[in-house]
């Protein structure tokens, strides 16, 4: 029988090193853990949505399959606030969102601002990982730059000297430059205007994107011009 004490300091040895392989006695000196094999794969945890969202506080990093949606995801986030993002295998650059609207009725010209009701009608969705929508938002899964362009047809039914201005909004902070119009009035015809904006931004996975919009001017109903004349593009730059 081996000395006690030798196993002892075996075992101290083997805990010191800090590494563990399967199928090697020689791990890696890079890896904590090194598995070797000629015929088989390894798996990792294997989690519908439902389980994983019920992980208790997951670490930033945490690594699973999704069987849901048949992807890997890793917690982007932190543990109090985990953001579950896709290993994407193919470039998701240059791919893009559209929405045009079909609300015609919502009041733009307001003294408190209001989100932009232009996601009415999905133009295209490139891919629906990278970008979802709720309400009046679009909420990006990757960090990356952004062109956003946003289009806005509008007419005046009063005879106020009316002037709404837009702004794109990240997680509800304005930023970027301001879109404003001339006075649109319902009289000698000046009734139609727009707001035009393209703006790049940095975001984070994460980070909702939308468009506040408020008067500028007098006070006066100011709509969106007809369904369709308005559009919101977002696309992804790197």
């Amino acid at each position: 029988m081996k000395n006690p004490l030798f196993k002892i300091l075996l075992f101290i040895s083997f805990i010191s090193q800090a590494q563990v392989g399967i199928n090697t006695t020689t791990p890696d000196a890079s890896a904590m853990m090194d598995v070797v094999s000629n015929n088989a794969g390894m798996l990792i945890p294997r989690l519908t949505t439902i389980h994983r969202d019920a992980i208790s506080l997951p670490a930033t990093s945490l690594l699973i399959y999704n069987s849901d949606l048949n992807e890997y995801q890793y917690n982007f986030g932190t543990p109090a606030i985990p953001i579950w993002v896709s290993l994407e295998t193919v470039s998701t650059k240059g791919q893009s969102l559209k929405y045009s609207n079909t609300d015609t009725t919502t009041n733009l010209n307001v003294t408190s601002a209001i989100q932009l009701p232009i996601f009415g009608t999905l133009q295209w969705n490139d891919n629906s990982s990278l970008y979802s929508v709720a309400g009046n938002t679009v909420t990006v899964s990757e960090t990356g730059k952004y062109q956003i362009i946003v289009n806005v047809s509008l007419t005046a039914t009063s005879n106020a000297r009316t002037a709404p201005y837009a702004r794109i909004t990240v997680n509800g902070v304005e930023v970027g430059s301001f879109a404003a119009t001339g006075y649109a009035r319902n009289a000698s015809n000046h009734t139609k205007s727009s707001l035009n904006l393209t703006e790049i931004v940095s975001l984070n996975a994460g980070d909702v994107v939308a468009v506040n919009v408020q008067l500028d001017a007098a006070t006066g109903t100011v709509t969106m011009r007809s369904s369709g004349s308005s559009n919101f593009s977002i696309i992804k730059l790197d």
